[in-house]
């Protein structure tokens, strides 16, 4: 960060060359030429850390876990990749990417998606037992209880697109070593508190590699309803070893994706319900995600206040305008907090 800083927030691929490659005596020259600004910046860190702890350690109290989420790539730009390049698929003199990362078409976007993410060496990887993926999990298991692996299918199999292509249609799919990574994980760590997201269209690999280590996989309602019932999405589908969504952070609030329905869709929604509620179709969707036997159900708050599209957290593919939305404090009611609790109750997850 004080770098970045001194280099006007230009990416470390642009610096000097010296400092870019982390060259010993660059690297000195930096220590002390920055040291007040890198001694702020882990004061920074070290308040976010206390503050941190003692989010967790009230959470913890009152019996509250904590999932916290672990994107599968890292961004170019980061600490990661200046510091350990070698982890990563890029031009070894001037660090630029040789391939991007992205997601093959699906129902989110008929062109796939461009992350524009490095891609990993896997190979390099494996040869040290995958040690950089085993401090990663640490790490982060030092500030979290659970954590939901994004993109799962990664591990499998990941889309790689050939660098400066403006849509991932030309990718293609490679294989990823996500078996012995995780049996490596179990070993060094000793269980694995993973969540996969597997979301959007999987292969019977995916599958199968998610089953192998038991990790509970993503169900998402509003996903639910394409009169196919044998939608994985659909809770009489469901296992007990899943975690199942009213929608996710992706998705639209229930109430503005209901609205954008065609009348054929609303129909089979409403035929599946029976009928509305009086408290409305979110509350219809929270309660069906909380009658399944999915092991864990996750309410977005959105869900919770009944709100439409103008609370939708993130649209995929969209570079702006996502993550801007917030709730105040006196959005939670008392009488919010008794109906919640009493459905919580009410099918047996207290």
């Amino acid at each position: 960060m004080a770098l970045k800083k001194t280099h006007d927030n230009l990416p470390w691929y642009c610096w000097e060359a010296d400092i870019a490659g982390r060259q010993p005596q660059a690297l000195k020259h930096y220590q002390k030429h920055l040291q007040d600004e890198i001694a702020f910046n882990k004061f920074l860190q070290f308040l976010f850390w206390q503050q941190w702890s003692e989010l967790r350690g009230y959470a913890a109290r009152r019996g509250v876990q904590i999932i916290g989420d672990i994107p599968f790539y890292v961004a170019h730009d980061s600490a990661d990749v200046w510091a350990e390049p070698e982890n990563f698929q890029l031009n070894p003199k001037t660090g630029e990417l040789t391939f991007i990362a992205g997601a093959p078409p699906d129902f989110f976007s008929s062109t796939g998606q461009i992350w524009g993410n490095p891609l990993y060496n896997w190979n390099y990887l494996q040869s040290n037992n995958f040690r950089w993926w085993i401090q990663r999990f640490n790490n982060l298991l030092a500030y979290v209880d659970l954590i939901r692996i994004d993109h799962f299918r990664g591990f499998e199999a990941y889309w790689q697109v050939p660098q400066g292509e403006t849509t991932a249609i030309n990718g293609e799919c490679i294989k990823a070593p996500g078996d012995s990574l995780f049996n490596i994980l179990l070993k060094e760590l000793g269980y694995l508190p993973v969540i996969a997201e597997d979301i959007g269209t999987t292969t019977s690999e995916v599958d199968q590699l998610r089953n192998k280590f038991n990790f509970p996989g993503l169900k998402v309602l509003q996903f639910a309803f394409d009169t196919n019932s044998d939608n994985v999405n659909l809770p009489f589908n469901y296992t007990q070893n899943c975690v199942v969504y009213t929608g996710n952070h992706d998705n639209d609030t229930i109430i503005g994706w209901f609205e954008k329905l065609c009348e054929n869709q609303q129909k089979a929604v409403i035929n599946y319900l029976g009928d509305f509620s009086s408290q409305g179709i979110h509350w219809d969707f929270n309660r069906m995600a909380m009658s399944s036997v999915a092991n864990q159900a996750i309410i977005p708050v959105q869900d919770l206040f009944g709100l439409g599209s103008e609370a939708r957290m993130n649209i995929p593919g969209q570079s702006s305008g996502n993550w801007v939305w917030r709730y105040e404090l006196n959005a939670l009611t008392d009488s919010l907090g008794d109906y919640l609790k009493a459905l919580t109750q009410t099918y047996g997850r207290i």
